[in-house]
Order: C-alpha cells, then sequence, then structure tokens
C-alpha cells in the first residue's frame, strides 16, 4: 500500500504552506484566538478566512453541487493538516458536522448547510452530553416533543465546547418519550438564536493560566446550554425521527477521520523531539540519553500508527466504503497514545516540565505541563475509550453485546 502524495498534491501543500507564512500575521493569530474564545470575528480574520475560501480550501471533497471541490479526501487531508500545523484551525471539512448532514440530511438541508459552512457563516457546536449520562449518550433525557410541524425542546446539554461562538448546535433529543436507550432519539439542528436558549460558561483547567498556543485539548472554555420551550420547526430534524443513533454514529466516525485528529495526537511527540534535538538547557544531554533516546522511538512509533490508522480511513472512504469500526479504533489508540506520551515527557524533562504557562521556569510556555492537563480530557471527548473498545467489540470483532 502506497501512502505517498501525488506531484500535485504535493504542490497543494506547497501553495499552502506559502499562503500561510505570506497571511497568517500575529494580528490574524489574534483575532482568531478571539474568535474561538466567542468575541466574535475581527477583520483581519474574515478576510484571512475570505482568501482561503476564494482558493477553494474550504470543503475541499466535498460536492460541486453544494460549493465543494469535489476533490478526492487526500487532498482535503493536506489542507487540513497544514492550516491546524500553523494555528490549529479546522479547515477543509473535517470535525465540523457537515459530513452527517451529506450523508443524512435532506436536499434542502444540505443545500442551505453546505454552502453556509463553507463560507464560515455557519458553524456547529455539539450537543450530546448531559449532567447525568455523560458519555453514555444512550441515556439522554433532553426532550423534543412534536406538535404538528413544530418541535419544543426541554433539557440541558453540558460540555458543549465552542457553543458561545457556534451559530449551530448538533443536538442530540429524545423525541419519543416512551423509549429507552438508544431507541427515540433524533437528531435537530437547530439555530443557536433561537429564544429559549442560555449559554452558561464552564471554565477549564486550562482558562487560569491560559494555555499556551500547541497546546493539546487547551480550550479555556465549555459550556452549559439550557433549553427552555425552545420551539424549532420540523425541517430542523436530520434523517429520520426516532432514528438519531444512528444518524450521530455515522457522523462521529466521519468527523473523526481527517489531519487535525492525527496532529492532535503526534504534534506533541513533534515538540519533545524538536526540542531535544537542540541539546541545549534545560534538555542538553538528553539526546545521548539511550533511556531518553528509546523511549522517545517508542513514542514516536506510535505516533506513526495513528497517522496509518487516519490514512486507512480516508482511503476507506475514498473508495465508498462503509465505516464498521475504524473510526472507533482511532479514537481508542490515539487518546491513550496522548496520556502515555504526556506522562513520559514529564518525566524525561523532569519537574520543570510541570510549570505552567507564565512561570518563569516553564518549559516551552509550559505547553508540556498543560498537555498533560488535557490529556486524560480527551479519553472521554467525543466517546469515551471505554465506549469504543465496545463498539470495535460488536462491530469489528462481531462479539455479542454484554450481558449484566
Amino acid at each position: 500500500m502506497d501512502f505517498a502524495f501525488t506531484e500535485d498534491e504535493e504542490r497543494l501543500r506547497a501553495e499552502i504552506k506559502a499562503f500561510i507564512a505570506r497571511q497568517l500575521t500575529p494580528e490574524v493569530k489574534a483575532q482568531l484566538i478571539a474568535e474561538r474564545e466567542g468575541h466574535g470575528r475581527g477583520p483581519l480574520a474574515a478576510a484571512f478566512f475570505r482568501d482561503i475560501y476564494e482558493r477553494g480550501w474550504l470543503g475541499v471533497s466535498w460536492p460541486k453541487q453544494y460549493g465543494g471541490q469535489g476533490a478526492n479526501r487526500f487532498a482535503q487531508y493536506i489542507v487540513e493538516e497544514e492550516f491546524y500545523r500553523a494555528a490549529q484551525l479546522v479547515i477543509g471539512g473535517g470535525g465540523t458536522g457537515v459530513p452527517a448532514v451529506l450523508a443524512a440530511g435532506t436536499e434542502e438541508q444540505k443545500r442551505y448547510y453546505v454552502p453556509g459552512s463553507i463560507r464560515r457563516e455557519i458553524s456547529f457546536c455539539q450537543g450530546y452530553s448531559e449532567p447525568h449520562c455523560g458519555t453514555d449518550l444512550a441515556g439522554i433525557r433532553c426532550r423534543a416533543t412534536r406538535h404538528g410541524e413544530i418541535f419544543i425542546i426541554n433539557g440541558q446539554k453540558i460540555y458543549t465546547t465552542g457553543a458561545q461562538a457556534a451559530t449551530h448546535i448538533y443536538l442530540m433529543v429524545r423525541t419519543d418519550p416512551n423509549s429507552k436507550r438508544q431507541a427515540g432519539l433524533s437528531i435537530l439542528l437547530v439555530p443557536m438564536n433561537t429564544p429559549g436558549i442560555t449559554i452558561r460558561p464552564l471554565w477549564t483547567i486550562q482558562s487560569d493560566p491560559p494555555a499556551p498556543p500547541k497546546t493539546t485539548y487547551g480550550e479555556p472554555r465549555t459550556n452549559e446550554v439550557f433549553f427552555d420551550n425552545v420551539e424549532v420547526p420540523a425541517t430542523c430534524l436530520l434523517g429520520a425521527e426516532g432514528d438519531g443513533w444512528a444518524v450521530a454514529q455515522r457522523g462521529l466516525n466521519l468527523d473523526r477521520v481527517g489531519a487535525w485528529r492525527y496532529l492532535i495526537s503526534v504534534m506533541r511527540d513533534e515538540d519533545i523531539v524538536n526540542l531535544i534535538k537542540k541539546d541545549e538547557p534545560p534538555t542538553e544531554g538528553l539526546r545521548q540519553d539511550p533511556r531518553v533516546r528509546d523511549k522517545l522511538a517508542e513514542l514516536w512509533t506510535e505516533g506513526q500508527v495513528c497517522r496509518l490508522m487516519t490514512m486507512r480511513s480516508l482511503s476507506l472512504e475514498q473508495r465508498g466504503g462503509r465505516f464498521k469500526y475504524e473510526g472507533s479504533a482511532e479514537k481508542i489508540w490515539a487518546p491513550e497514545h496522548g496520556v502515555r506520551a504526556t506522562e513520559a515527557i514529564s518525566q524525561i524533562l523532569g519537574p520543570y516540565a510541570q510549570l505552567l504557562n507564565g512561570s518563569p521556569h516553564a518549559i516551552n510556555n509550559g505547553v508540556f505541563a498543560h498537555n498533560l492537563l488535557g490529556a486524560f480530557q480527551s479519553t472521554v471527548n467525543h466517546g469515551s475509550v471505554q465506549v469504543m473498545r465496545d463498539q470495535v467489540a460488536r462491530k469489528g470483532l462481531g462479539m455479542p453485546k454484554q450481558r449484566n
């Protein structure tokens, strides 16, 4: 199997790198950070995204009839990889919620949400977790009661990252009040400016002191979202009513595939390797230590497994195959690699690696310490590794459901 990129794909990479070097100024970066924190989009950030849009790098692999470029998934991979490396920007189509719209939406929904997302006029946050059920999505209680051509939503979501900046929420609700577990769940695409929605911030451990750039899972804020008799039209329903579990599973698998997911896993490995290669204080002499060299080689190899698993999924999707367990397998390997890597890095660098951003003796602005704080979070985000193991066992290996 050949995972090398073609000459055209490498030219695309070179073009993107040149654009980033020219256009991604410190002033633009500052406005991008402010937008991520919910302060709105500044004029420089708006111009930056407009330039990206005009070059066709948004929605690279999405169908042309909805405003995409119709390119292959590997072109999208390259776009995602370069922009995420430069500023942790998810550009190209992954992680947006739109792949689920393309898979399960009506023609009207596709023509509205896909071009809007490409123009960055529409963005989704994910309304799954709830206070009492956490990652056990089958226990959802947030309800949407149908009255003719409208749904009335009541309930609460928690850990809704990005809700303060999103235009819509990709909301899982229980539409059949008599249903249990997976049955009776539905997905609604709800505008965040709908009356009755209240957003309340939850400040994370990464907020004080603020996590430095390149921190894995360094979001300073997540949110609680409350729904009090929120009324939306039935056209907000994605897929069939009561089929939300299948729609959500398909959407999660598609959104897990992409370069930015792989980079979350390996950038921390690259950071420690590059630091030790300098052979300067505070890591002077570590590159000659055989124990350090062996451990870094082990971590690097694990990181490349993350990359190969992503390439396998991309190849599968490119060929029109159906995901069974591949996305779940990635979601197990990558976060657990992150935990192993951050713990090992802390042991290699010693006590100074535990100093957070702002300390005069912190290494690389405390990025390794902040990565350690975020690593364990990643084993729960977007589906816990325990749940993902169950998916691999049942869908990948054909094993029966566990009986208590």
